[in-house]
């Protein structure tokens, strides 16, 4: 199963669907409880409005916290570049201190009497709780195996044969890419920065269903110092992982177990925190 969201031709990361959700389910708790409790005659409307508002104030606010907290904690990546601290397609975002803005953003409503407690602190649980439940349930699984990628029939722009068990022993950042596909281009100096500077990590590049000449063109134009640029003619690779959205990136540990996968395109920031991650799982330092 791919982590990602599909509308139409748009591709979004699954955990802004949690997001989503969950917000969904905070206001649906605030509703029914309302209802409830104005059956019983102890909530008004105003009451209920209020708490509603404040629950929206909370998901503004933790939602900016949630931004500057990741642009600080990885300011160096974004200084070379800071309007990229505007692009929210990067998906970089802390998602703790999100939540705990959003909590102090609603305590601070609730301590100047603006909204009502009981029912505002029940909606906010309910919602944090489907956050934090839908954060542990996509959470990257613990490194598997992926037959089908290891059987992938690739080959190298020369056409000679090539597989991805040549990249074992290290680990890999395997991307999926097209030469027409606007993020794909977008993120490539990001990966051809990062293949210059990350010498303990194979970065191999999976064309999806171009030419070698289509390829190659783009590459002396584009990124001529890219290394490890394979040819999947088939798009085999994103028929083995059900993914029809571009890019894509696979994070594979020293044995070419699956470690990870994103769908999107990827930012300095963001390709630092999966390489982080990616080298925990494999118990090695930058």
């Amino acid at each position: 199963m791919t982590p990602a969201i599909r509308l139409g031709p748009l591709v979004f990361p699954i955990e802004l669907g949690v997001l989503l959700l969950s917000a969904a389910l905070g206001l649906l708790a605030c509703a029914l409880l309302a209802r409830l409790r104005r059956i019983r005659g102890g909530t008004s409307a105003a009451e209920a409005a209020a708490a509603r508002n404040t629950l929206w104030n909370a998901l503004f606010w933790g939602l900016l916290a949630a931004r500057l907290g990741y642009l600080w904690q990885y300011r160096d990546a974004y200084l070379p570049e800071p309007l990229s601290m505007l692009d929210l397609r990067d998906g970089g975002w802390n998602g703790l201190v999100g939540l705990a803005a959003a909590w102090i953003s609603a305590l601070t409503t609730i301590l100047r009497r603006r909204a009502p407690w009981l029912l505002t602190l029940a909606a906010l649980a309910v919602a944090s709780l489907g956050w934090l439940g839908g954060r542990a349930l996509i959470a990257p699984p613990a490194p598997r195996s992926h037959p089908a990628l290891a059987e992938l029939v690739l080959s190298d722009l020369q056409g000679a044969p090539a597989s991805l068990a040549a990249f074992r022993g290290k680990p890999a950042v395997v991307n999926l890419w097209a030469s027409w596909c606007p993020p794909c281009r977008r993120e490539m100096p990001v990966f051809e920065q990062a293949q210059a500077e990350h010498p303990d990590v194979h970065f191999v590049f999976l064309n999806q269903g171009e030419s070698p000449r289509a390829i190659a063109d783009y590459l002396r134009d584009h990124a001529p110092g890219l290394r490890n640029v394979l040819r999947d003619g088939q798009s085999q690779a994103s028929r083995a992982l059900s993914n029809s959205g571009l890019p894509a990136t696979l994070f594979l540990d020293a044995d070419g177990r699956l470690t990870g996968l994103r769908v999107g395109e990827l930012s300095r920031a963001t390709l630092r925190e999966r390489l982080d991650a990616l080298r925990a799982t494999n118990g090695s330092e930058p």
